[in-house]
């Protein structure tokens, strides 16, 4: 999945510590509004923000900030990894790969010519996944024949395209960090262009919604399948993510990796892919958030005039089998060549439910900051572990989640005694309140990270569009103090009473092995 130097989606990003919670996400930002008098409280960004809604059911945002003649955009669309079929894991991830390849216009030398390759690409490219499928069985003269046929077919098709056009075309316009990414919940596109390119966007990006061409689908499924190799099978921290999200969640989705399972992966269809891509990419789905130099007026028109285009699309949400209440504890081990670690994770509820907020003031009473109680305890005093932290919200937001630790031993200590001196303060958020100061400074250090926090074009549209697509109104984030502020000591220690139970978590540990794992 392709990162990005905006503040990252509170969505999973494939890696132990790469995940950054709704609060985490929101305190990377909203405050430094303040440096700026049109926005003088959330009320005033409040109304400062319009809102429309296209007739094929598209939503856009608009916030006008004149400090540069730049403007940041994004589009994100409310469907991800959790909506993928079973069996068809890695689409949502691929999809958003094939994305970048060009439309029937974009990136075309001839098209007509090359639509008749691509179905026969396409013919041949399942031929050779069928016969793949035989395993020990398969005709190995036929795959043969059939892996050099495609590569010839794929060598025509190239002849007739102009590849990366699509950057091409922004670069060359004055466009930065063009980017996307993938997560549970969400698929999101972004760019920040010069004010004066907006049409050019809305030409590029609506031509992507209505007119895409998979081109380069079966080497660029070579490609994340190596992902998958580097990020995962061969990395410490993946490993050990996967493994514990496959035991954390028994039956919801959220237990499968967003790049999916080997197994999935080497096999994921075009025709799939397009099933899965007008699903999701509809615009019923879509939210665009545009944020600077800009006349809110002018934006819809341009918006209206392109994406309007774009068919209304009636999708139904795939039905998602709702994860059962956790009966006991869960605990795995995960043997691999690299230091030990652990992961700790409890069922919670999702925003915008209020107990969602109270485990954010948890968060970072827990592991924000170096006067933090894991961080005091375990790293400081004890010298338990090299380092610890907690992320609320894990691995998404749509649905019930997980409060999560993660935590690395200090040699020659190891994982189990850093997960008792861990319970012990857990133990303590349920049975005695957090002082009223320790909260006030909590809350304090929350108010100071937004100040220090959302201070672009970039980090607002990412907001707004990320609350606005995930909970149907970005006045979540205007709303975040107030219901921060609500939050008494006795909220807490009911929480962890609550949710902070062994009965409900599952235990992840990495266990170092002088070998590799087995391979089948």
């Amino acid at each position: 999945m392709m990162k990005n130097n905006t503040p990252p989606d509170p969505s999973l990003q494939n890696g132990l510590f790469v995940f950054i919670s709704v609060a985490t996400f929101i305190v990377v930002g909203f405050f430094s509004l303040l440096l700026f008098p049109p926005f003088l409280s959330a009320q005033g960004l409040a109304e400062r923000v319009q809102r429309f809604k296209l007739d094929n059911g598209i939503r856009l945002i608009t916030l006008q900030r004149h400090l540069s003649p730049t403007v940041a955009i994004y589009i994100r669309y409310r469907a991800g990894a959790a909506d993928e079929a079973d069996g068809k894991t890695g689409t949502a991830h691929l999809l958003e790969h094939m994305m970048f390849k060009g439309t029937k216009t974009i990136g075309a030398r001839d098209y007509l010519q090359e639509e008749k390759i691509l179905r026969r690409i396409e013919q041949i490219g399942d031929m050779l996944d069928r016969e793949k499928a035989k395993g020990k069985a398969a005709d190995q003269a036929r795959l043969a024949g059939l892996a050099d046929q495609l590569n010839k077919l794929q060598n025509v098709q190239r002849s007739l395209t102009i590849s990366n056009e699509i950057d091409r075309l922004y670069t060359e316009n004055g466009a930065v960090g063009l980017n996307a990414s993938t997560g549970q919940d969400l698929t999101t596109y972004q760019v920040s262009i010069p004010a004066n390119r907006i049409e050019l966007w809305a030409r590029i990006e609506s031509d992507r919604m209505l007119n895409p061409v998979f081109r380069e689908f079966y080497t660029e499924r070579d490609v994340v399948m190596e992902e998958r190799r580097q990020r995962t099978e061969g990395d410490p921290e993946g490993k050990l993510f996967e493994a514990f999200l496959a035991a954390a969640f028994m039956a919801h989705p959220y237990r499968r990796p967003i790049l999916g399972w080997p197994s999935d992966m080497g096999y994921i269809d075009m025709a799939y892919m397009r099933t899965f891509f007008k699903a999701t990419h509809a615009p019923i789905n879509t939210v665009i958030a545009v944020v600077g130099d800009i006349q809110p007026a002018n934006i819809l028109k341009i918006v209206k005039k392109y994406f309007g285009r774009i068919p209304l699309r009636k999708v139904t949400p795939p039905f998602i089998t709702e994860e059962p209440s956790q009966s006991g504890e869960r605990r795995i081990e995960v043997l691999f060549p690299a230091e030990p670690q652990v992961i700790i994770g409890y069922h919670k509820p999702p925003p915008p439910i209020f107990t969602d907020y109270v485990f954010d003031i948890i968060e970072s009473i827990l592991s924000h900051g170096r006067t933090s109680r894991l961080f005091r305890a375990l790293v400081d005093e004890k010298r338990l572990a090299e380092n610890v932290q907690t992320a609320n919200g894990f691995p998404g937001s749509r649905y019930p989640n997980l409060f999560v630790l993660f935590a690395t031993p200090r040699s020659p200590h190891d994982c189990t005694e850093l997960e008792s001196a861990i319970d012990q303060e857990i133990e303590r958020l349920t049975q005695e309140l957090v002082s009223d100061r320790e909260l006030e400074k909590v809350k304090n250090q929350i108010r100071a990270n937004f100040i220090r926090g959302l201070n672009s074009n970039e980090g607002l549209a990412g907001m707004l569009s990320y609350y606005e697509t995930l909970l149907g109104d970005f006045h979540y984030m205007t709303d975040y103090l107030d219901n921060i502020e609500r939050i008494t000591p006795e909220d807490i220690r009911r929480a962890a009473q609550t949710y902070l139970t062994k009965q409900n978590r599952t235990v992840a540990t990495l266990v170092k092995n002088a070998t590799s794992p087995l391979k089948p």
